[in-house]
């Protein structure tokens, strides 16, 4: 059974920094590309980052880009996103997804999961 539990979360300043980290069970992992997801209050869910099974690749909303990182340990089984310079608006529920193959180009599959909160304020 696939199993994407997300943490790291907290609260912090504006200009602050987090890692948000995704230990994954229950599927190939090193096989898989993988996503950050975000949903802010009253806001529909926006991807944030991806990267590919190699972790060769990434791609980011332009929202984050420049500030936020996207990593992949495939011998732990874990993907990571490191979020610096912190803004009010990236105050929101992030969540980690499994695609259905190696290249982020197709589509995410299985449930999302509990997420961890990112709370940006001073």
């Amino acid at each position: 059974q696939v199993q994407l539990v997300e943490s790291g979360g907290g609260l912090v300043q504006p200009g602050g920094s987090l890692r948000l980290s995704c230990a994954a069970s229950g599927f190939t992992f090193s096989s898989y590309a993988m996503s950050w997801y975000r949903q802010a209050p009253g806001k529909e869910r926006e991807m944030v980052a991806r990267i590919t099974s190699t972790g060769r690749s990434t791609n980011y909303a332009d929202s984050v880009k420049g500030r936020f990182t996207i990593s992949r340990d495939n011998a732990k089984n874990m993907v990571y996103l490191q979020m610096n310079s912190l803004k009010p608006e990236d105050t929101a529920v992030y969540y980690c997804r499994q695609h259905s193959g190696s290249t982020y180009y197709l589509p995410v599959t299985g449930d999302w999961g509990q997420g961890t909160q990112v709370t940006v304020s001073s």
